[in-house]
């Protein structure tokens, strides 16, 4: 009702005319959404060590429990597994992103002084960006000149090397995400391992692990929108078969493996 008086005493055109910009100024207002790609970094990292320390802990309980270990024995080397799993997946996870970072800086590095050396020539790149996109030549220049007039850096960065702030490279953040999953995902058939008696080990391992794979695969899914069924269903198959496989080798070889 006050959007409506407030035009009461103006002429019809005007009226109309201001009715008529209502809705462009609303559809500029930011609504909000949710994205997952902010996720990216620390669910891979942390998808990956729990599935990892969940896979290579049973395996390795029922590798050495098929060949014939006592019960003290599997319950130690799987302890050992989960501690050097862990130090092993952090090392391996900080390596590899602070790789990825170091490869970003130098990137930005460079670009930073091609924008400095040839503006003009970076202009007409980001432009030929646009224009590849679907934009007309005028508008992609239009809107390559005003991004560069804004931050030359980050558009080249985001546009041209495809570097962004929510999928640029923490290699703490990885490394710890990995290492604390790892740990949670093998503690889970080490319990197991604990609790359950000598003759229905291997069964108790093999099975509470495949359930903890299938939520993992399905919670993961979930988390990243995709479908849980299908991803509880391909992390619950490689984890069968990795644990299948080991469990073959200490029965064929009668040793811890």
């Amino acid at each position: 009702m006050a959007a409506c008086c407030s035009h009461a005493g103006k002429p019809a055109g005007e009226r109309g005319a201001a009715i008529l910009k209502q809705p462009a100024m609303t559809s500029l207002q930011r609504h909000s959404e949710r994205h997952r790609t902010d996720r990216i970094g620390w669910l891979r990292a942390a998808v990956l060590g729990a599935n990892d320390g969940i896979v290579s802990t049973a395996s390795l309980v029922l590798g050495v429990a098929a060949a014939s270990s006592s019960h003290s024995s599997i319950l130690v080397t799987g302890v050992a597994g989960l501690v050097a799993g862990a130090m092993s997946m952090a090392a391996g996870e900080y390596v590899s992103v602070h790789s990825r970072a170091d490869t970003e800086k130098a990137d930005l590095s460079r670009e930073r002084d091609e924008l400095q050396a040839a503006p003009t020539a970076e202009l007409h790149e980001l432009t030929a960006i646009y224009i590849s996109r679907g934009l007309d030549q005028a508008l992609a220049a239009q809107v390559a000149e005003q991004l560069m007039q804004h931050d030359a850096l980050g558009a080249h960065a985001r546009e041209e090397l495809g570097i962004s702030v929510e999928l640029s490279a923490r290699p703490i953040q990885a490394a710890l995400s990995s290492a604390a999953s790892f740990a949670v995902g093998a503690a889970l058939p080490l319990a197991v391992t604990a609790a359950a008696p000598g003759p229905l080990l291997t069964l108790s391992v093999a099975g509470t692990s495949l359930v903890f794979l299938a939520v993992l695969g399905a919670v993961a899914a979930q988390a990243g929108g995709a479908n849980p069924v299908t991803g509880a269903a391909r992390v619950t198959f490689w984890g069968a078969l990795a644990m299948a496989v080991t469990a073959g080798v200490g029965a064929l070889f009668g040793a811890p493996v």
